[in-house]
C-alpha cells in the first residue's frame, strides 16, 4: 500500500466530514469547467444542492483564486484548471472509483475500465466528460490507417462532437457499423461517422440502408455491387466503438410492433447493443436482419469498446459485459454503481 493510499484510509476514519468537503468542492470545479460559464441556480440543480449552501462554497472558492465569479455566472480560472488536474487520482482513490473500476474490470475480464463522476442520465456534464472519456480511449487504440465502426445514439454523439487528434489521420477510416434507426439525423451511425472523420482529418463511408431489414430486403440489399462494397469495408474494421441500451427502449425506438416487443419479453431480452438482444446472462435471444456488423465480427474485431452510462443502465452494461467480447468499458458512477450492487447480490447468492 502507498503512502498516498495509506494516508486517505486514515482521514477517512478520523476526519470523515473533510472528505465530504472535498468531494463537493471538487464536484463544483469540475461541473464549472465543464459549463465554461454557468451561473448559480444552474449549478445548484445541476449538484442537487441548495443555493445558500453553494453560495458559500463558490465564494471560499473565489477567495482561493479557484473561480471567476461574474455578473453573467461563474468561471473557472487556469489555477482552479491545475488543481482538477492534480486531483483527479487522488479523487478516484478517495471515492472508490479506482477500486470500482478493476472490481468490474477483473469480474467480466475486460483489458481496461473507464469510470467518470456523475450520472449522465441526469446531467448533461457528466454525459459530455463520458464523451471526452471515450475520445481518449479512442485516441489510445487507434493506429494508422485503421478502420473505426460507430454505432450511435445520443452518448456515441457526444463522443464525436469532441473527438480531436494532434495530427490529422488521412490513411484512417470511419464507417457506420450498422443502417440508421430512423430517428434524429443528429445520433445515426452515419452522421456520427462522417463528424468523427472530419474531426480528425480522417476519411469515411456511409450506409444509407434501413436498420431494421426484412429477410427478402436485406438479401436483395446485400446482392448490390455498392452496398456489398461498404459492407465489406465497415466488417474489415480493426475497431469497433458501440453504445448499449435497454432492451424494450431500443426496440420501441425501432417502431417494432407490440407483438414483437411482447415476443422480445418473453425471450428475457433485457439489453440491446449492435442490433442484438441478449438475456441478463449475455446470451443473444435475438438478432434482426441488418446490413453491416455481425455477431461474428465483432467476435473477431480486434479491439471493442463499449460506451454508456447512466443509473438506469447497469444491468443492461453487465448483461452485454457477460457476452464476453468487450475489450474497454467507458462508463459513468451511477451506472458502475448499478453494476456492482448485482456483483453483490451474486456474491450472496453463490455463498447460499
Amino acid at each position: 500500500m502507498s503512502i498516498m493510499q495509506s494516508l486517505i484510509e486514515i482521514q477517512q476514519k478520523l476526519l470523515p466530514d473533510l472528505l465530504v468537503v472535498m468531494k463537493k468542492r471538487y464536484l463544483i470545479l469540475r461541473q464549472v469547467m465543464l459549463s465554461d460559464m454557468i451561473g448559480r441556480r444552474t449549478l445548484a440543480a445541476s449538484l442537487e444542492i441548495t443555493e445558500r449552501v453553494l453560495r458559500a462554497e463558490t465564494d471560499f472558492l473565489k477567495s482561493q483564486g479557484l473561480l471567476q465569479i461574474e455578473a453573467g455566472g461563474m468561471r473557472i480560472t487556469e489555477e482552479g484548471k491545475k488543481l482538477l488536474d492534480e486531483m483527479e487520482p487522488l479523487y478516484q482513490q478517495m471515492f472508490g472509483l479506482s477500486d470500482l473500476e478493476e472490481r468490474i474490470r477483473t469480474r467480466y475480464g475486460l483489458k481496461q475500465v473507464v469510470i467518470v463522476p456523475g450520472d449522465s442520465e441526469t446531467s448533461r456534464h457528466t454525459k459530455r466528460e463520458l464523451g471526452l472519456a471515450g475520445c481518449a480511449v479512442l485516441r489510445k487504440h487507434m493506429e494508422k490507417d485503421d478502420v473505426v465502426a460507430i454505432t450511435g445514439g445520443t452518448t456515441l454523439a457526444q463522443m464525436a462532437n469532441q473527438l480531436t487528434t494532434q495530427t490529422p489521420l488521412k490513411g484512417n477510416w470511419f464507417v457506420p457499423a450498422r443502417g440508421g434507426l430512423g430517428e434524429s439525423m443528429d445520433y445515426q451511425a452515419n452522421t456520427l461517422a462522417s463528424t468523427m472523420a472530419k474531426r480528425t482529418g480522417a476519411q469515411y463511408r456511409l450506409l444509407h440502408v434501413p436498420d431494421h431489414l426484412g429477410e427478402e430486403a436485406y438479401t436483395t440489399l446485400m446482392q448490390e455491387p455498392n452496398v456489398r462494397e461498404i459492407v465489406d469495408v465497415i466488417r474489415s474494421a480493426r475497431i469497433v466503438v458501440h453504445g448499449i441500451g435497454d432492451a424494450m427502449v431500443m426496440a420501441r425506438r425501432r417502431r417494432l410492433d407490440a407483438t414483437f416487443i411482447e415476443a422480445l419479453q418473453a425471450e428475457g431480452a433485457h439489453a440491446e447493443a449492435f442490433g442484438y438482444y441478449f438475456d441478463r446472462t449475455g446470451t443473444v435471444v435475438h438478432r434482426m436482419p441488418t446490413i453491416g456488423l455481425r455477431l461474428e465480427d465483432i467476435m473477431a474485431t480486434e479491439v471493442v469498446i463499449a460506451i454508456a452510462g447512466g443509473s438506469s443502465k447497469g444491468e443492461a452494461i453487465a448483461a452485454i459485459m457477460q457476452f464476453g467480447h468487450d475489450d474497454v468499458l467507458v462508463t459513468d458512477e451511477a451506472a458502475a454503481l448499478e453494476i456492482a450492487a448485482l456483483l453483490d447480490r451474486e456474491a450472496a447468492i453463490s455463498t447460499t
